[in-house]
């Protein structure tokens, strides 16, 4: 029997995690590396992945990038390919690469309802699958983790945000992780999301102006908002064997937002 520290090792491991230049996924990344796995990273900006494996480095983690545009299928076959050309095969993948847009519904653009679906989700359904196809169904392993959105749990409030396709597009992450697990698990292969709450991003920094850090966090029963630590703990769970019978589930990270 193991150890709990043996079940949270990730030593030998390897992962994949999009958007994982910043913000959220690269502390994500940070997670899974100081726990042993082998990371790439992809973005679109060659620019903020440099910086990112360079700071993944500096820590010790053994780490490379690729950049892609995961709203273009055409990006998704070769960041595939090139990653297991880089680590072998693929034990991790995180995605978590996502958009937004802020609009009212009735004057919300088609363009950007299509901008924030076709990053949001339909590129998570084809790299998942890619990833399955090339590595976890052959090797019978995997560990999927989704990065969806407390904004996928339920709408805005009057006078909040008018984030219509956002929160559209992680409720749909949130059936996507459910509706794979129960299709994937003979395959040895979990799926999990978590849902964070608010955390200050470049992504976030527009109503973080407008609502105010103190303003948001009392709606938070912590009375806090989520910092640079908050989504590891939870990521290193889905991603290693301590959470080997778990899955289909998302969990909340929102200092208790969701729970009130």
């Amino acid at each position: 029997m193991r150890t709990i520290q043996q079940l949270f090792d990730l030593t030998g491991r390897t992962a994949l995690v999009t958007g994982g230049s910043r913000g959220l996924g690269l502390q994500i990344a940070e997670a899974l590396g100081e726990q042993g796995a082998k990371i790439v990273i992809s973005s679109r900006k060659q620019s903020e992945l440099d910086e990112a494996v360079a700071h993944l480095k500096a820590k010790g983690i053994v780490a490379s990038a690729i950049a892609a545009d995961l709203s273009q299928e055409s990006s998704i076959a070769p960041l595939v390919a090139e990653t297991m050309k880089r680590l072998g095969h693929i034990d991790i993948l995180v995605n978590n690469a996502g958009a937004t847009w802020g609009a009212p519904a009735e004057d919300h653009p088609i363009e950007a309802w299509d901008k924030v679906m076709n990053l949001n989700i339909r590129s998570i359904f084809m790299l998942s699958q890619a990833v399955g196809k090339a590595s976890m169904i052959p090797r019978q392993y995997g560990r999927i983790v989704n990065v969806a959105s407390i904004a996928g749990l339920f709408g805005n409030g009057p006078n909040t945000m008018h984030t219509i396709a956002y929160n559209t597009s992680k409720g749909a992450v949130v059936n996507f992780t459910r509706t794979l697990a129960g299709e994937w698990g003979r395959y040895g292969i979990t799926v999990n999301a978590v849902a964070p709450g608010f955390f200050p991003s470049k992504m976030t920094k527009g109503v973080l102006e407008k609502l105010g850090r103190e303003e948001l966090a009392a709606h938070a029963p912590l009375l806090r908002l989520g910092d640079d630590e908050d989504l590891k703990g939870a990521a290193l769970l889905f991603a290693s064997d301590a959470g080997k019978h778990i899955t289909g589930q998302i969990l909340a990270v929102d200092g208790g937002v969701s729970a009130v």
